[in-house]
């Protein structure tokens, strides 16, 4: 007469303890798989904007990408993607970087354009990363928002072959007929070129 077991086996406990304790990131599971697809930074975490604030493209086929734009945000990290969500607010940025530890959120995807230049043609060429802060309160321009931001600059440069320089990392100040003043005066841009050409 066979012994019907009626407690899990030590073995299958043990193998699900394994399993409990592996992080998700390394099982095979369809959502991190599905994660990875959505971003185009593998730091980054995917928040996606409303399709109502960006335009689908298929760049650098539909238009060359030839430029990053450095914005503040003149909000908080949430605030910041909740407004990128919200339909009825028109505008968006490709990342937004958080002040206290540098985390990157993925809002838009590179292929596509973001609504965050306010120039049409700037919006068409170029990559916008959004930086958690106010252009008057230098304490949010923390060390890991410019390590975190620098790496993912240098990363967009070396994908799209654009120059490590301040003719093609621009402030949203710089963009033709901007009326905005960020980064503003106290965004440290020797110390983030230094830091995107050695990333």
């Amino acid at each position: 007469m066979d012994r019907v077991r009626r407690f899990p086996s030590r073995r299958r406990l043990l193998q699900g303890a394994v399993a409990a304790a592996v992080p998700a990131a390394l099982l095979p599971a369809t959502h991190a798989a599905a994660r990875a697809r959505a971003v185009d930074y593998p730091l980054a975490e995917w928040v996606p904007a409303s399709t109502s604030n960006y335009t689908a493209a298929n760049r650098p086929t539909t238009y060359p990408i030839d430029y990053v734009v450095i914005h503040v945000t003149q909000e908080t990290y949430a605030d910041t993607l909740a407004i990128f969500q919200n339909p009825a607010k028109k505008v968006s940025a490709h990342y937004v970087v958080r002040s206290r530890d540098g985390h990157i959120a993925q809002c838009v995807r590179e292929r596509n354009v973001g609504w965050h230049a306010g120039n049409w043609t700037y919006n068409t060429r170029s990559i916008g990363i959004e930086h958690e802060g106010w252009v008057d309160k230098p304490e949010y321009f923390t060390h890991a928002m410019y390590e975190q931001s620098a790496a993912l600059t240098a990363a967009i440069c070396s994908k799209y072959d654009i120059p490590k320089d301040r003719e093609h990392i621009i402030g949203h100040h710089e963009v033709p007929g901007s009326d905005h003043t960020d980064p503003g005066p106290y965004w440290d841009w020797s110390r983030y070129l230094r830091l995107v050409n050695f990333a």
